[in-house]
């Protein structure tokens, strides 16, 4: 009986072992740490801060706000080594996403002095600036993709 019972066993190890492959083993992990990435960056995107937490919501669209400046810069650098034409067609462009930079960041410089009563507000617009500054950067990114050979 206790032979069989180790016979079972090990014969359940080795289907077990047979069936698992170390490539599917591995696409599978990289795959489960993509979307376990992609799931926490959607959580924060999506995480609605409260009025106790504004102090965080300023912080995080700061960061934000940082690296879309740092990539409009190498944006503007890429266009900038670009003929005369596609820079008198960009700077028009490149002005209003910096405009728009200047503009959240004067909201956001404003967000700590807000109430209770005006959070919802001001975290909704922020949150909305943000947006369309990030799609207008895409925008401009496309733009210069489709104009500047890479």
């Amino acid at each position: 009986m206790k032979n069989k019972t180790l016979l079972i066993t090990f014969l359940s190890v080795a289907a077990f072992a047979i069936g698992c492959k170390p490539s599917d083993e591995k696409s599978t992990s990289q795959q489960l740490d993509k979307v376990q990435t992609e799931t926490k960056q959607a959580a924060q995107d999506m995480k609605d801060y409260t009025f106790a937490e504004k102090a965080e919501f300023v912080k995080t669209m700061q960061d934000q706000l940082t690296a879309l400046n740092q990539d409009l810069d190498k944006l503007s650098a890429k266009i900038d080594s670009s003929s005369d034409a596609i820079k008198a067609e960009a700077k028009p462009k490149l002005q209003a996403l910096r405009d728009q930079a200047t503009k959240l960041n004067q909201q956001l410089a404003d967000a700590p002095n807000a109430t209770e009563s005006t959070w919802d507000s001001v975290k909704a617009s922020s949150k909305k600036a943000y947006n369309e500054l990030k799609d207008g950067f895409n925008q401009a990114r496309q733009w210069v993709s489709d104009k500047i050979a890479p």
